[in-house]
């Protein structure tokens, strides 16, 4: 659930200008390596008013909003997708698809996020804001 959740985990150092999430918690459910596969599991919680950061994931990433509405941009500033408890979201993986998770609400956003990432390299990688008016 890449709407995610990215979203906030184990990052490779950023670029100077790199945005890092605000007001995100994640707690690791299970990682676990297949063949040439990390499977991780995190619970990811943004406070209202909190975001991801803008950044990228290196493997595929699956998400079930468990609550609240999360609401997702790609690297154009346009919005491509409003999330609600309930929902799923994939995101696509690659510095091609550099994307934003905002909480817009009042009440916190928790996803169960399912990442599938080549072994060795990290969850998200964290980027600098493309030009949208919003972090």
């Amino acid at each position: 659930m890449a709407a995610a959740a990215g979203l906030v985990l184990t990052v490779l150092p950023g670029t100077a200008d790199a945005t890092p999430g605000r007001g995100v918690s994640a707690v690791t459910i299970f990682d676990h390596v297949i063949g040439d596969t990390d499977y991780v599991l995190k619970e990811i919680t943004l406070a209202p008013g909190g975001s991801t950061g803008w950044h990228y994931h290196p493997g595929q990433v699956t998400g079930y909003v468990k609550q609240g509405v999360l609401s997702h941009n790609e690297s154009d500033c346009a919005s491509d997708g409003v999330y609600h408890a309930g929902q799923v979201i994939s995101e696509e993986s690659g510095a091609g698809y550099v994307h934003i998770g905002r909480n817009l609400g009042t009440t916190p956003v928790v996803l169960h996020v399912l990442y599938r990432s080549p072994v060795g390299q990290p969850l998200a990688v964290d980027v600098a804001n493309p030009g949208c008016s919003f972090d």
